[in-house]
This record gives C-alpha cells, sequence and structure tokens, in this order.
C-alpha cells in the first residue's frame, strides 16, 4: 500500500509550523499507524532529512502517548481505538493522510506532532487521590462494594489521560477527562471523605489550565478509545454543586 502524508512540522514551540508532504510506499495493511510513522522516519533518516517527532510508548492503547490527529479526527478513523492500535488496512490505498498535533491552546505543541499534557497531571495532582493511609494491600473482601458501584468506577478508571476529548471538543474542554478521574474514586468508599472537595478543586485547576466549558456534544465520548460516558461529566456536576453548600 501506497500512501500521501501531510505531516505537520514545528520545529519548537515559537516558531511557526508547517504541513510537508511525504509518500510512504510499500506499507502492509498489517502495520499500525505508528510502525507506518517509524518506516517513514526510517526512509527520512537514510536521506539526511529530520525525522518526525512524535511520541509512543506502550503501543498496547494503555499509556494514551501515542495521541495523534489523523484526517480531523483523534485517533483516527476507528471507534475505540488508539493511535498504536490503529492498522493501515482502515486505509484505503493511495489515500492521503493528515497528520497533525492536538489542537488545544492548554496543549502546547513541543515539536512536529508532540504536546505538552502536564496540564492533565496538574488535573490529577488538585485532588485525584485519597489521603487516608492505604498501607499493605486489603483483603478483597474486607470492604463490601456492590458490584454495579465496582463496574462503574472501573469504566471510569480506563482513562488513559490521552487527550482525545479534548482535542474533539469545539471548547477544547477536558470536562471528560477530569470526570472520569472524579468519579473512579467516588463510586468507591475510600474515596468518599473528600468526594465533594476533590470535585470542586480538580474542576477549579481545569479551568485555571484554560480548558473549555462542556456544551454537552458527545464529541469526547464518540472519540474516546476507552468508550467513557458522558454521564460522569454529570455525576462530577452534581458533586461540584453540592460542593458549594
Amino acid at each position: 500500500m501506497d500512501f500521501t502524508l501531510q505531516v505537520w512540522r514545528q520545529d519548537s514551540p515559537d516558531k511557526e509550523g508547517r504541513f510537508e508532504v511525504y509518500r510512504a510506499t510499500n506499507i502492509s495493511s498489517d502495520m499500525s499507524f505508528i510502525e507506518m510513522l517509524d518506516s517513514l522516519n526510517i526512509e527520512l533518516e537514510q536521506k539526511g532529512d529530520t525525522p518526525v517527532s512524535y511520541e509512543c510508548d506502550c503501543l498496547e492503547g494503555i499509556c494514551g502517548t501515542c495521541s495523534l490527529m489523523i484526517n480531523g479526527r483523534a485517533h483516527g478513523p476507528g471507534a475505540c481505538t488508539t493511535t498504536c492500535q490503529l492498522h493501515m488496512r482502515s486505509f484505503q490505498d493511495g489515500e492521503t493522510i493528515v497528520i497533525e498535533p492536538f489542537r488545544a491552546k492548554s496543549f502546547p505543541v513541543i515539536k512536529d506532532l508532540i504536546v505538552n499534557r502536564s496540564a492533565f497531571d496538574r488535573i490529577i495532582q488538585a485532588g485525584g487521590f485519597v489521603t487516608v493511609r492505604t498501607g499493605s494491600a486489603p483483603d478483597g473482601n474486607a470492604i463490601p462494594i456492590s458490584k454495579i458501584d465496582a463496574d462503574l468506577a472501573m469504566d471510569a478508571a480506563q482513562c488513559i489521560g490521552c487527550g482525545a476529548c479534548v482535542a474533539s471538543c469545539k471548547n477544547s474542554s477536558a470536562m471528560l477527562f477530569t470526570a472520569a478521574k472524579v468519579s473512579h474514586l467516588s463510586y468507591i468508599p475510600q474515596g468518599q471523605p473528600e468526594r465533594m472537595e476533590r470535585a470542586k478543586k480538580m474542576i477549579e485547576q481545569m479551568d485555571e489550565e484554560g480548558f473549555g466549558a462542556c456544551t454537552n456534544q458527545a464529541e469526547c465520548e464518540a472519540v474516546c478509545p476507552k468508550g467513557i460516558s458522558i454521564k460522569f461529566i454529570a455525576r462530577m456536576n452534581r458533586d461540584f454543586i453540592r460542593s458549594s453548600f
């Protein structure tokens, strides 16, 4: 398979970016998108050109670092799929593929396709923890938790912090990410003592980082590689309102 790639190149945060066109040839349909980029970089290095900078780590859809905008969609055309799990058979032979970094004021470009997502870290630091002493691992049956609550907590905890929700939102809102981090603790007993304060602190930090507001259009849920529901946003908003009383 052969592709025409329009890749965003930006030397540094303070430099102006631009699209550059490359050809990716002899690409196997079984290659992942990251492997295709690796193949492109090998060719660029052999020609003496600067390879394209991008992030990847686990290559298993767990870490979220491989986040890219592909043909205008976060992580590309696959549903519930990260960039590293997207295979080239998802595209047509000869297709033109536009590859960009995530576009958001709170995610400034570092170089080429790499953005700074440390704003997410600061949101978690604001309240995404419990202050009770955990000690050694407790027995699994020591604290009874209903299966419904346990399942919902795990659904929220699946968030990998990739930022696809922010990149797909017209307001660059981080509500889905923040709601997932708030909600997975609000469903378990260990997270109850600080539940309301946690929602308040994390939302305030989110606003301070410059993320926009949610308009309930669900673009975030549509592109989330873990399929996290916007219902968690409603739950977080209820906790935030309660924290005001």
